[in-house]
Formats: C-alpha cells, sequence, structure tokens
C-alpha cells in the first residue's frame, strides 16, 4: 500500500497537478486498499474537516491578511529607513540593514514571500548601486526573508502547533532567540563579504535623521509588541493576538498613515481569501491523508526500518533535519510538515525530546529548504518579483545554506537558544 501511494504521489506531482490532489489522491488510494472499497468515505471526510476544525487556525488568515494590508503600506518603508539610518553607514551596513530589515518585517509580517516583496523591493535597487554582485543580493533577500518563519508570527509554527498539539504561543517565544542568532551570522558573513569586495559605503546620518527614522517607525514596532508582549503577559492568546494585529495594522495604514484608501479593500480581502483558501484546503488534505498513514502504521513501520528509534534525542533531531531539509527543496513547506510531522511523533515521544525544540528545528529546515534548490519557494517568489532568471537567483545562495545549517547544528548542540526564552516566559 504504501509504495503504491508514494508512486501515486510522485506521479502526479510530476504530471504538473497542484500539492494538494497528489495528496487526496494517495489518501484516497490508501483508505479504498485498508477498507477494501470506498463505502465508508465519509471517515476520510469527517478527518479532513477535523484538520481544520482547531480554532488556532483562525490565527493564520488574521496574519496573512495583517501582512498584506502592511504590504501595500507604508510599514516596511519606515521600518527600513530606521535600520538605514543607524547602520547603513559602516562596512557592510547595507547588506546588514537589508538582513535586519527583513527579520523586522517578518516579525511584523510572519510571511517570507511577504517579506521578499516588502524589503527586496526598495533594498535591491540600492545594493546594486552600491556595489553588490545581484546573486549575493538576490541570495541575501531570500534567506534573510526565511527569518520570518522563526520571528514571531510564524504561520509554520502555527500549522506544526495544531499538528503535534504543541503550545503555540511558546513555539513563537522559542523562535526569537534562533531568529536573532541567524540574522547575527547573516550580518558577519555580510561584513566580510563587504570588506573582502571592498563595497563602498552609505553616508553617515546625523543623529537627527536618526531620531526621525526612530520616531516614524514607533508606530510599526508596535506588531512585535503587541505578538510577543501580549503573548507573554498574558493579555492575548495568540489567535487573539492575530485579530488585534489585522486591527492595528488596519488603523495604521488606513487612518494614521493613510496610505491606503477604502477602494483597496476589495483587493486586500481577495488576496488574503485566496491564500487562506490554499493554506486551509492543504491542511484538511494534509490531516487526512495523515490519519490514513497513521492508521496502517506506516510512520511506525518506516521507524524501525531505519531504526531511529535507537538513534537516540541526537539522532532523532538529525533525521527531522535531514528529512524535512531535503523535503521542503521540492514541496511547499505546509505539505511537508502536514506530512512528516506523524511520521515523527512517536520518535519524538519515544525519546521524551521537547516538542516545541523539534518545532523550532522543523521550521528552521522549513525555512532552509524554502530558500534552497531546486524548488524552493521563496526563490521563485524571487523570480517573478525581480523579473531575474532561475540560475542568477540560486548562484549566490550556497553561503547562505551552510550558515543557516550551521544554526540547525548549534540548535542540536545547545538547545537552550531556543528555550531559554520559553522558560523564563512559561516555566
Amino acid at each position: 500500500m504504501t509504495t503504491v501511494m508514494v508512486v501515486t504521489m510522485i506521479a502526479l506531482l510530476l504530471l504538473g497537478f497542484p500539492m494538494m490532489i497528489p495528496l487526496i489522491s494517495a489518501a484516497v488510494i490508501g483508505f479504498y486498499m485498508m477498507f477494501n472499497g470506498l463505502g465508508q468515505m465519509d471517515t476520510l471526510i469527517q478527518q479532513m474537516m477535523a484538520g481544520i476544525r482547531p480554532a488556532s487556525l483562525i490565527a493564520v488568515p488574521m496574519f496573512i491578511l495583517a501582512a498584506d494590508i502592511m504590504t501595500r503600506g507604508h510599514s516596511a518603508d519606515r521600518l527600513i529607513n530606521m535600520v538605514m539610518s543607524f547602520i547603513g553607514h559602516v562596512k557592510g551596513g547595507l547588506a546588514v540593514s537589508t538582513a535586519a530589515s527583513c527579520t523586522l518585517f517578518g516579525a511584523v509580517s510572519g510571511s517570507t514571500q511577504a517579506t521578499v516583496v516588502a524589503v527586496g523591493s526598495p533594498l535591491r535597487p540600492k545594493m546594486l548601486k552600491a556595489g553588490y554582485s545581484d546573486s549575493f543580493t538576490l541570495a541575501l533577500i531570500i534567506n534573510a526573508s526565511d527569518i520570518a518563519f522563526l520571528i514571531p508570527p510564524s504561520i509554520g509554527m502555527i500549522i506544526y502547533g495544531v499538528i503535534s498539539g504543541t503550545s503555540i504561543g511558546e513555539l513563537f517565544i522559542a523562535g526569537i532567540g534562533p531568529g536573532l542568532l541567524i540574522l547575527l551570522m547573516f550580518a558577519v558573513y555580510c561584513v566580510i563579504y563587504a570588506v573582502v569586495r571592498d563595497v563602498p559605503t552609505e553616508p553617515r546620518s546625523n543623529w537627527r535623521e536618526r531620531l526621525s527614522a526612530v520616531r516614524m517607525a514607533l508606530w510599526p514596532l508596535g506588531f512585535p509588541v503587541i505578538i510577543v508582549g501580549g503573548i507573554y503577559g498574558g493579555i492575548f492568546s495568540p489567535t487573539e493576538a492575530a485579530a488585534a494585529c489585522v486591527l492595528y495594522a488596519t488603523l495604521l495604514e488606513f487612518v494614521v498613515f493613510r496610505s491606503l484608501k477604502m477602494g483597496d479593500i476589495y483587493a486586500i480581502a481577495k488576496s488574503t481569501g485566496l491564500i487562506t483558501a490554499v493554506v486551509f484546503i492543504l491542511v484538511a488534505v494534509g490531516n487526512g491523508f495523515s490519519w490514513i498513514i497513521s492508521f496502517a502504521q506506516i510512520p511506525q513501520t518506516i521507524l524501525e526500518a531505519v531504526g531511529i528509534n535507537e538513534a537516540g534525542p541526537t539522532g532523532v533531531l538529525i533525521a527531522i533535519c535531514i528529512a524535512f531539509f531535503v523535503a521542503c527543496m521540492f514541496v511547499d513547506p505546509i505539505v511537508v510538515i502536514l506530512v512528516l510531522t506523524p511520521i515523527f511523533t512517536p520518535a519524538v515521544e519515544a525519546t521524551g525530546l521537547d516538542p516545541v525544540l523539534v518545532g523550532i528545528l522543523i521550521t528552521l529546515q522549513v525555512a532552509i529548504g524554502s530558500a534552497t534548490p531546486p524548488f524552493g519557494c521563496d526563490i521563485f517568489t524571487a523570480i517573478a518579483i525581480f523579473k531575474r532568471p532561475y540560475l542568477d537567483v540560486i548562484k549566490g545562495t550556497p553561503p547562505f545554506v551552510f550558515l543557516l545549517i550551521l544554526a540547525a547544528a548549534l540548535l542540536i548542540m545547545f538547545p537552550q537558544i531556543a528555550l531559554f526564552l520559553r522558560d523564563l516566559a512559561f516555566r
């Protein structure tokens, strides 16, 4: 049965079907083979509906809507100007500013693709003019944007939390440390690159300009305060924080900045609705598929065959990192989380691993895979936005992928990088 399901999925993918079709087709085939027909098909449908029933999933369309509003408004520009005013003049400062802006906007939007658009569009021309190569610039933008997977809010963390039953609030807080670590590693590499290539620096801003930039960015900086402060302080649940972000984004862009008009609401709602529909269909289908493979004991069979249950906690973490990293190079990150998380759940429970640490490592692998050839989703976002050939976009990615893999290794060796803030907030 397993072989038939896998072959079906691969064949449909190669034929160009969207990911939801191979998933549901494999689930239906597995159901047919287990129950000798489709007479009890309503059971599979019930499992699919159960996948989108958790109330915590309400946060997903809320964060998507907030990100869409901010991407179309002035929040990104104000954050970029603030960062540039402080570090744009140092060697490699423009590249470091780009990485920092991606991190800040990720903390505001929670969307990697929104970050590529909002930060990459204004900063790429500046970096090219300053003397950075296009391959380095594109690689920096798409990889730094993936820090949005780790810095809350993170849609990937929400999906993992729902699938695994892990606290989304704890995942959000635990993602801050690894996100800042990756930003630091990227910043060091950017400085080294600028020194070796002798890239010119930007003009130094005076303190009046810096204070003005900070003042302009105070409103957008309220987003991480609402999310992290609200959850940490026990004021909001993650779902309530998402709704508060939508309200805040609406007031900010429509009333305070007046960057958007009432006529923009339809386009924003349509975009959010389309993205949300895709996400929820994938979640529903993925849950049905996960139920089939769990009912058939496929995860246990696979893990026993490779001997992962005897590998110990470190071995399980390494296996998880490899599996998610490779899968996300080919398949949409949400689908990978939906399919692989139930497979590794028995091994995680058997070895007593902290599910929050596992979730952070999975989210990091999703971030790496999203910017890694051949089919990382952010690569194709950059191709569409910047109108550059595929090879130009991926040419500069290896050093950044290496740094992200190094960050994963550090997390395995020193889990407190992720768990320190979580323990401080929730223990």
